[in-house]
């Protein structure tokens, strides 16, 4: 059994109690898990009477805005000023699946802007020192999970209803690519059945993330796998990539490159694989691994990202030719890891 640390959800759950406009703040681009987890936590608030308001740095998929509390979620990149009234009110922040205040981009100088105490809420490794409780706990599979168990810890089981539940499944879902990484614990399976029997339907959730997407997206998923997928089979590598052009001709729209990364495991011997997308000023990058390589050390050594042993981020700021290159350079350097 994972056991949280009982000083922390007793400090937690005071802070909670004394507190009445509280926000909430998750990580630029934001993914299932960020917005399974901050949702859920936003509607628990909500259901104990407090004023909550959850801050998104930019806009996320479409297939994430059937969660209920839609109405508390703020775009920081859409309205700034409203962002800057909500800090100047609240009284707490809590932060959701990030570690390092930089993951907030453009909206991090105005988030903690504010003099409320801090906590956070997250399972990535390394966290930077920002916050007054802090729940950081890599043995989880996803931060939704973590909350869940915050959540039964403070003695809030009671109060977890099926929309709480649906967000919190919403995000454990999704960070472990529909339950096929990262939750190979028992634990989970518990979370998982205990949150079916608030009445979360599986199936209809699943329909909802993962059938939601435009013809274009299907479009574009299939000139990835025909054009732009290189395999390096010597290292049981595969890349795929895009330029802003190229996403562009496919109407490319915030979420469509979701799960693009892990495609290339349906290949036979596939151990490691990465997806490089075009931004304005940088080349973003996921990557993925099976097994023990650890793109979380591989990321955070070549690539000034990290994240978990086997999905990591990172970034570099050259065209996209010569990321590559240096990717390429790199990989006769861990042969041996990935054979």
């Amino acid at each position: 059994m994972i056991v949280i640390n009982n000083d922390k959800l007793i400090r937690f759950k005071d802070l909670i109690l004394k507190s009445n406009n509280i926000l909430l703040a998750t990580h630029v681009n934001a993914d299932g898990d960020a917005i399974g987890t901050s949702l859920a936590m936003a509607l628990f608030l909500k259901k104990l009477g407090k004023q909550a308001n959850l801050i998104v740095p930019n806009d996320f998929p479409a297939f994430l805005q059937w969660i209920p509390g839609q109405e508390m979620i703020t775009v920081f990149r859409k309205h700034e000023a409203q962002v800057k009234k909500l800090v100047e009110k609240a009284d707490l922040l809590i932060c959701l699946d990030f570690n390092d205040p930089e993951r907030l981009a453009a909206a991090r100088e105005t988030v903690f802007s504010g003099q409320m105490p801090v906590v956070l809420i997250d399972h990535h490794p390394n966290p930077k020192p920002f916050s007054q409780i802090e729940f950081s706990e890599t043995r989880y599979g996803s931060a939704s999970e973590l909350l869940y168990n915050i959540l039964i810890g403070m003695g809030f089981e009671n109060m977890i209803d099926k929309e709480i539940a649906e967000a919190i499944f919403t995000g454990i879902m999704t960070d472990t690519g529909n339950f096929s990484f990262a939750c190979s614990y028992p634990e989970v399976w518990i979370t998982i059945s205990r949150l079916l029997e608030k009445g979360v339907d599986k199936n209809e959730i699943f329909s909802k993330v993962y059938d939601n997407f435009s013809a274009d997206r299907m479009r574009l998923m299939g000139f990835c796998l025909n054009e732009k997928m290189k395999i390096y089979p010597e290292y049981n590598t595969a890349i795929i990539s895009l330029t802003k052009d190229e996403m562009k001709k496919f109407n490319h729209k915030p979420g469509d490159t979701e799960g693009f990364v892990n495609m290339p495991f349906s290949i036979k011997g596939i151990k490691f694989t990465a997806l490089f997308l075009e931004k304005s000023d940088h080349i973003k990058i996921s990557f993925r691994s099976r097994g023990t390589f650890s793109v979380n050390d591989f990321s955070m050594k070549n690539f000034k990202g990290g994240g978990h042993v086997n999905a990591a981020g990172g970034e570099w700021d050259k065209p996209m030719d010569k990321v590559i290159e240096r990717f390429e350079a790199l990989l006769p350097e861990y042969k041996n890891e990935l054979s």
